[in-house]
């Protein structure tokens, strides 16, 4: 049973890295320029950190079946932690201070092309 769960966990985190360097490949199809990987702050972990323009986006990268369930599965407490890490990284930095900072998401399900929803969380 251990071993079985250790292997479904190794399975997600592999599955959550790919889906954040193919994230990053759209992204960057697009013309932004990605600052960041799963940066550690103390607010927690910024999936993916990128910049167009005067923009830095905090984006949140989810696996699930579909688009709507990839929204639902970022809650308001974590959504809140994530615009203060982007933040507090853009304070820090003499070429981000004063830039917008942006939450977003990429939605990936399995047969799909990647969704990319700017400020997917608008408003809360």
């Amino acid at each position: 049973m251990a071993r079985s769960r250790s292997l479904t966990g190794f399975n997600a985190r592999r599955a959550g890295r790919r889906g954040e360097v193919l994230s990053a490949l759209w992204l960057m199809a697009k013309g932004y320029r990605i600052l960041g990987f799963r940066l550690k702050t103390p607010q927690g972990e910024i999936d993916l950190l990128a910049k167009k323009g005067q923009v830095l986006a905090v984006v949140e990268v989810k696996l699930r079946g579909t688009t709507a369930l990839a929204l639902e599965a970022v809650g308001y407490q974590q959504r809140q932690r994530l615009r203060r890490a982007g933040e507090t990284f853009a304070a820090r930095r003499a070429d981000l201070r004063g830039i917008a900072v942006r939450l977003d998401l990429m939605a990936l399900a399995p047969g799909r092309w990647p969704c990319h929803i700017r400020d997917a969380w608008f408003g809360d």
